[in-house]
């Protein structure tokens, strides 16, 4: 029986919305102009017919955020007394009864006051999108969690307010809002980011130089990371079997021989070289093995995990069954072997075992590397 026109329209309809979506505008440092960028595609979506309001921003006394916010609706926040002073926090109540399509939540890292509903703002953000609410937020690289202590290593600053690093994975997009240090420096002197009396005493602490080229690397990779991760649920979800190297990923498979120390001293520099991602590699074949092909097979993995590798263990019926199937699955790039010293029908059964991966594994390059004799 044909369909009708509506069973046309509704098996053509997008799913059911489950959830909000999440969309962060990421920062190095302060005043790099993450709450400017948010602020301007709230109005952007605004103009285009999307129901904005702004849950809460923060304008730290500047002109142009203040200018810009004023153009959004904005949710009255809620006033709490906390031990005889009052603060004003998001009233995520409001921002509920109202249902907006999509809120504001400048500073996701932000500790709310005691008395509100949730500890921390993320965890308000977590519930707007729970309720099918789009939510644009703000960080600053230096409070996501894991990195947090590399920013005080760097810059002698103690980060603490910080969100768990899953909060930003499951953000739909980040964006990176950039400026060179320079420009950074410039509007710091401008006055544009704190006032002017406090301007000298940050440029010689927190903004100096060297902590604005480091906090930006940071973030840059930050981004990339989470674009790389992108790309690799793509892949996945398309069923997409061959690798596309946009970034370089390196596999070097060992075994518990003391020599093979050497193939991952080289497939190290390799990967410093590129920077790129490095797996060691180890596949289990069901062979018995003694105490000290064991102890001989754990250093080498700790050995791997020292120059930043990461370690792997598989069980596969051949090397190169395991090692076909692990390059399909992590999009590696490169694969490396170490070449065997053997003779005769040794000799015989590496090549066999080269060829077959070759005939099983996606298009990658593969290096045979000489190991050092004992």
């Amino acid at each position: 029986m044909p369909k009708t026109p509506e069973e046309w329209l509704a098996a053509s309809s997008p799913p059911e919305k489950t959830k909000g979506v999440l969309k962060v505008f990421l920062g190095y440092a302060p005043g790099v102009g993450k709450t400017y960028a948010m602020l301007s595609e709230a109005i952007r979506r605004h103009s285009r017919g999307e129901d904005v309001v702004t849950g809460i921003v923060e304008t730290h006394g500047r002109k142009g955020i203040a200018e810009l916010a004023a153009k959004i609706e904005i949710v009255p926040r809620r006033t709490i007394d906390y031990k005889g002073t009052l603060f004003e926090e998001m009233d995520i109540d409001a921002v509920l009864r109202r249902r907006p399509q999509v809120a504001l939540v400048d500073e996701l890292a932000h500790t709310n006051i005691p008395g509100s509903r949730h500890r921390k703002r993320y965890e308000d953000v977590l519930e707007l999108l729970d309720t099918k609410i789009d939510v644009l937020s703000t960080v600053n690289i230096q409070h996501i969690e894991s990195i947090a202590p590399t920013v005080r290593a760097i810059t002698g600053v103690v980060v603490r307010e910080t969100v768990p690093d899953w909060v930003l994975r499951i953000a739909e997009e980040t964006v990176m809002v950039d400026l060179t240090p320079e420009a950074l420096q410039n509007r710091m002197k401008r006055g544009d980011v704190y006032n002017k009396e406090k301007v000298e005493q940050a440029l010689t602490n927190f903004f100096r130089r060297g902590n604005l080229i480091a906090l930006r690397e940071l973030a840059l990779r930050q981004v990339a990371e989470q674009v790389d991760r992108s790309l690799s649920s793509y892949l996945d979800e398309k069923d997409i079997q061959e690798n596309w190297a946009v970034r370089e990923r390196i596999a070097v498979c060992i075994s518990s021989n003391p020599r093979a120390q050497y193939l991952l001293a080289r497939a190290a520099r390799m990967a410093r070289r590129m920077d790129a991602e490095l797996y060691a590699l180890h596949v289990d074949v069901e062979q018995d093995k003694d105490s000290n092909d064991e102890k001989a097979l754990a250093a080498n993995l700790k050995f791997a995990e020292s120059l930043g590798a990461t370690a792997v263990r598989l069980k596969g019926r051949s090397v190169a069954d395991a090692a076909a199937r692990f390059v399909r699955e992590k999009h590696v790039t490169q694969m490396i072997f170490g070449r065997s010293a053997g003779e005769g029908w040794r000799k015989l059964l590496y090549l066999n075992a080269i060829n077959r991966f070759l005939r099983d594994a996606p298009a990658v390059d593969v290096h045979i590397v000489t190991q050092e004799s004992d």
